[in-house]
Parts: C-alpha cells; sequence; structure tokens
C-alpha cells in the first residue's frame, strides 16, 4: 500500500517514525515550508522534513493546493492513502480526492470535541480531566469527517499541554499503524460525528498570556498548564514582566485582593487569587533572565511584600 504522508511538528514526525518501523511503504512526504526561526531568523526545516530527509524519503513542500502543479505531484504519487497528523494546511477536496483508498486524520482530541489547531492546550485550559486521539477520514470541513476510532486517556491534575501531547504523540502513532492495517485490509469504520455538540480549539496567541488573579487556584493551573509550552503564562511583579512556568495550590486563604504577593517561602511565592484562595508559583522566569526556582529567584532579589 502506497502511503503519502502529511505532517509538520515533533507529534507528526513521532508517527511518521513508527510507520517506517512498522514497514508501511512511504513514497512522499509532505510538510510546511522551511520558516525562519530564533534570532538569526534562519530558514529551518520541520521535524518531519529532518526525519524524512535522513530516511531518504521525498520530500514536498508546496505553499498551497490552489496551483495545478502542487495538485499533479501529489496525483502523480499515486498514493493508495494520505496519512496526515497537524499538517498545518487545509486540503481541498480534489486533493482529498486522489488517494485510491482515502484519506485519514489523526487528531488530539475527542471529536467532535475541540476541533482546530489547538485541541491538547485547550483541553487543558477549559479544565477537562480527559482527552484522547481520534482517526477520522478527512472531509472538506475542518474536523468534521467520519470517526475511524477515538482512544482515550485521563489527564493528570499537574501534566501539561507539552507533557500531554508528547503522551498522545505515542497514542495517535499506534493509532494510525493500526488504522492503516485496516486500510490494507479493507475493514475501516466509520461514524458520522454528532455535528451539533462540537466545540472549537482556535490557534493560541501570546495576548492569551496574562494571568487573570481573580480566577480560581483550578483556573489559574490550567492558564499556567495549558500554555506551556507557548506562549507561557505571564504576570506582572514589582513592575517587573514574569513567565510562569508552574503553580500548585495550596490549602490556605486570604482576604488580600486577588494578584497580591502574600509570602515567600522554600516553595516558592504564595498569591493571592480568586474567592480567596492562595496560589503557590514554584518556577518562573524574569524578562531577560533565565527559567528558575521561585524561591532561589526571590532570595537574590528581594519581592515588597
Amino acid at each position: 500500500m502506497r502511503v503519502v504522508f502529511m505532517g509538520t511538528p515533533d507529534i507528526a514526525e513521532t508517527c511518521l517514525r513508527k510507520l517506517v518501523a512498522d514497514g508501511f511503504e512511504i513514497v512522499g512526504v509532505y510538510t510546511k515550508p522551511d520558516m525562519p526561526k530564533n534570532r538569526g531568523m534562519k530558514l529551518s526545516m520541520s521535524p518531519v522534513k529532518a526525519y524524512a530527509t535522513a530516511q531518504n524519503i521525498p520530500v514536498f513542500q508546496p505553499t498551497t493546493f490552489r496551483e495545478e502543479g502542487a495538485v499533479s505531484a501529489l496525483a502523480a504519487l499515486q498514493p493508495d492513502v494520505l496519512a496526515v497528523v497537524a499538517y498545518g494546511k487545509i486540503l481541498p477536496q480534489r486533493v482529498l480526492d486522489i488517494p485510491r483508498l482515502g484519506c485519514v486524520n489523526i487528531h488530539t482530541s475527542i471529536l467532535p470535541l475541540l476541533r482546530g489547531p489547538a485541541p491538547t492546550q485547550w483541553a487543558i485550559l477549559r479544565g477537562y480531566t480527559e482527552t484522547g486521539v481520534t482517526a477520522q477520514h478527512m472531509a472538506a470541513e475542518m474536523d468534521a469527517g467520519d470517526i475511524i476510532e477515538i482512544r482515550k486517556t485521563a489527564i493528570a491534575p499537574q501534566e501539561n499541554a507539552q507533557e500531554l501531547l508528547g503522551r498522545l504523540a505515542g497514542i495517535g502513532s499506534q493509532l494510525l499503524s493500526d488504522t492503516l492495517r485496516r486500510f490494507e485490509a479493507g475493514t475501516v469504520d466509520r461514524s458520522p460525528q454528532k455535528h451539533e455538540n462540537a466545540s472549537y480549539a482556535p490557534m493560541l496567541t501570546k495576548e492569551l498570556s496574562p494571568i487573570d488573579w481573580s480566577k480560581s487556584a483550578q483556573e489559574i493551573m490550567n492558564h499556567v498548564r495549558g500554555l506551556h509550552p507557548w506562549p507561557i503564562a505571564s504576570t506582572q511583579l514589582d513592575g517587573k514582566r514574569f513567565r510562569i512556568y508552574s503553580v500548585c495550590k495550596t490549602n490556605k486563604k486570604t482576604d488580600a485582593p486577588a494578584g497580591t504577593p502574600l509570602s515567600i517561602c522554600k516553595q516558592g511565592l504564595e498569591i493571592a487569587c480568586g474567592v480567596g484562595e492562595v496560589l503557590l508559583i514554584t518556577q518562573l522566569q524574569a524578562d531577560g533572565g533565565k527559567r528558575m526556582a521561585a524561591a532561589d529567584y526571590f532570595r537574590g532579589h528581594p519581592l515588597k511584600l
């Protein structure tokens, strides 16, 4: 079975590695064009491109499928199946019609919940205690295709989006491999989504970073966990901006206004939040500084309390 793989970030690279290890015939890999990165703004290849290149798999990086040449190049590969994982581009119907057996997409949510580009982060931001990975037949509308299989997993109380996405990559890579075997055997299921239950997980932006200390301790924890590793939660303390990497709840109560720094202890900085709760900041990074334990930072930079 001839497979064309489409994907860009780390989770896609994990899935591609699994397909190669399991012996699938990958006849081409599509990934987003190289992007400028870091201070030098040098062009950087995606994790998928780096791995495919090392495996001598042909790599294609069209900027769009609106051009006839890009569609013709894909058709020339004569794929039986398109396997898509976080590619980052919407595929038009004429592309979806190319493979002989169809197109499968791996999406890191329990569809129809959290359609869109950032489902893992929004699962945490919205306080979900469970998420999963869905294998779906692709449709022209984003993440709206018929479901093949869903594999669920609990979200650990302290797990951040980066850690969760790493686990989902393992689940998704096995699900994709199993699904392609079902394509080979002609035993692929399809169940229409309940579109009336759909929700959306929009792209993350830096505007989401500031912490609203009037929210509950749990909501703020979800905020910090959901925005890791990007764009990272932030706050102002003594007129200085800090990125907040880790927080935890305490059993303490306070009458102080939300956002008021209360005390510095061995574990970090205690700060007032909504409904009289107290939250503990344990890891942070001052602008221009390095990430470190909050207690260590404030030992060298006393905070006015």
